[in-house]
């Protein structure tokens, strides 16, 4: 792994677009930095970089370089943690992409319960709509992903997938917060808050209003899901969330109620990873700790 050096010089290029604010980024002189770099194309046959009037960017060879450098990195870590494996000491990083649905509870419960056995094991968390958390996995930027109604499904190799109904978020003094169920058609009589047409929850709304040859128009639109509950909170507004994210016992002033599936019938949660890949040891058994969760919750 003698590229291991070069390998991170090339990605803080790639990141900052320039050898001077690389070099600022990395605490090395430009000049040696370019050295660096020069030397390896030099190796390596074939210039990586694009020299630009105002930076620098990677050309298709560095494209493919870079594909190969996250290959390795990823390969590398797995056999360290491997190799902690074998000394009974579980060690190593477990990145993951998400939708915002999984952060104020499901995924912060589960990191803890795995960390309190491998405390070893360091985990990152990085929020991404339905195609970011795709494009995190391609990237090697993120181990797993688990996102609602992902996008394109071309890379995504579904390790497990568990159906969400959509629910109506609303103030308990909301006119129809006391019923069992709701209709989207009464839920549009009012004003809505929505997420941004990015997330999963969204595309299942505009599908069923298409249908019923109705267009939503939101009073609020946002990226934040913690936006739409607490907006929600006050007045006649109505959000829309999938029951993963929401937990009404730590939120008494709010009232959460399905929307009837002859509506909006429910999406798919999917726990993924890059399909091919080899993950690290930590990662494929965070991985079955979630998909157990998930298929309790489930049952």
């Amino acid at each position: 792994m003698r590229h291991l050096k070069i390998y991170d010089m090339i990605e803080a290029v790639m990141r900052a677009g320039s050898i001077r604010k690389a070099a600022e980024d990395m605490n090395i002189t430009a000049s040696a930095l370019n050295r660096r770099i020069q030397a390896f194309e030099e190796e390596f046959g074939s210039e990586i970089f694009e020299r630009l009037p105002r930076g620098m960017r990677l050309n298709p060879a560095g494209e493919l370089l870079l594909h190969h450098i996250r290959a390795q990195k990823t390969d590398f870590a797995r056999v360290k943690s491997q190799v902690a494996d074998l000394s009974g000491v579980r060690r190593g990083h477990v990145s993951i992409a998400c939708s915002q649905a999984l952060i104020p509870y499901f995924l912060p419960k589960q990191i803890a319960t795995y960390r309190r056995d491998h405390p070893g094991v360091t985990f990152s968390v990085n929020v991404r709509d339905r195609v970011q958390a795709e494009q995190d996995l391609v990237n090697f930027e993120s181990d797993l992903a688990l996102v609602f109604e992902p996008a394109h499904m071309v890379d995504f190799e579904v390790l497990f997938a568990i159906k969400q109904p959509v629910y109506a978020v609303m103030s308990r003094a909301h006119p129809l917060a006391g019923r069992d169920e709701l209709r989207l058609r009464a839920c549009m009589e009012y004003d809505l808050v929505l997420p941004g047409t990015q997330y999963g929850v969204r595309g299942l709304l505009d599908r069923a209003a298409k249908h019923m040859g109705r267009k939503l128009e939101p009073a609020l639109e946002t990226e934040s899901f913690e936006m739409i509950r607490h907006y929600a909170a006050y007045g006649q507004t109505i959000g829309f969330q999938i029951p993963i994210g929401l937990n009404p016992s730590k939120h008494p002033e709010i009232a959460c109620i399905r929307i009837s599936e002859q509506d909006v019938p429910g999406g798919e949660l999917l726990l993924g990873q890059l399909r091919g890949r080899a993950l690290p040891v930590a990662s494929i058994k965070f991985a079955g700790q979630v998909a157990s969760a998930l298929e309790r919750m489930g049952a």
